[in-house]
């Protein structure tokens, strides 16, 4: 493993966890991206580090069977049981991992070379998602973001975007207005009957909930 990528997984793994005061999600997910660039300079992939609250975490390895001395160690053999745990995703699954340039979304590949380790008492796992076609920088900023549009997980970007094949690039994190969030959720949760759900009074979810409090980085290069 790439040292750049462990270091960014450690600081991912030991970021304050995430969360937010006026939503419940039931996951909390800090967050680490390294964009990789191809040699013509486009963006070609983002390896996403997810680092799993200490709950989550003890909890899935309990449901596992791993590490039943609970020292925080696993064994070669535990890894390898714990690696690709989170990447058996059912069809229309995004990943949580949403990129845009401009008006137009760009196309992701499925999850790629998953890797998993346990730091801090937290499950820290990494996975590749290609860009197809690469992105062209020249072309304006691509937005990142990253978010569960149900938002039964919370995402929080807690490091530095590390930049792979590429020197003259920036990433800059722009934060949800969380008081317009909560009261637009509010709102549309006022307006509903007592048997209505959001999708039946035509709000759209991936807006109103996970969407309203994602997290976005704005990526931008100079060359």
């Amino acid at each position: 493993m790439p040292r750049a990528l462990l270091r960014l997984m450690v600081a991912t793994a030991l970021a304050l966890p995430a969360g937010y005061a006026a939503a419940h999600p039931h996951i909390f997910i800090n967050t680490g991206l390294e964009l990789q660039f191809d040699d013509a300079g486009m963006l070609a992939a983002v390896r996403i580090v997810w680092a799993y609250d200490d709950f989550y975490s003890l909890s899935t390895l309990t449901d596992m069977g791993l590490d039943p001395d609970a020292d925080g160690r696993l064994t070669a053999v535990e890894v390898a049981a714990l690696q690709g745990f989170d990447m058996r995703w059912i069809e229309g699954f995004e990943g949580d991992l949403y990129l845009q340039q401009g008006a137009r979304g760009l196309q992701l590949s499925g999850p790629q070379a998953p890797t998993a380790a346990v730091i801090g008492g937290r499950i820290v796992t990494t996975h590749l998602r290609r860009v197809d076609p690469p992105a062209d920088p020249a072309e304006g900023p691509v937005v990142i973001r990253v978010y569960d549009p149900t938002y039964y997980t919370a995402y929080d970007i807690t490091v530095p975007v590390l930049f792979l094949g590429r020197e003259d690039c920036d990433a800059a994190l722009v934060l949800p207005d969380e008081t317009q969030a909560n009261a637009a959720l509010a709102a549309a949760l006022a307006a509903l009957g007592p048997t209505q759900t959001l999708e039946d009074a035509g709000v759209d979810v991936s807006t109103a909930i996970g969407g309203a409090f994602a997290q976005q980085v704005v990526v931008t290069c100079s060359g």
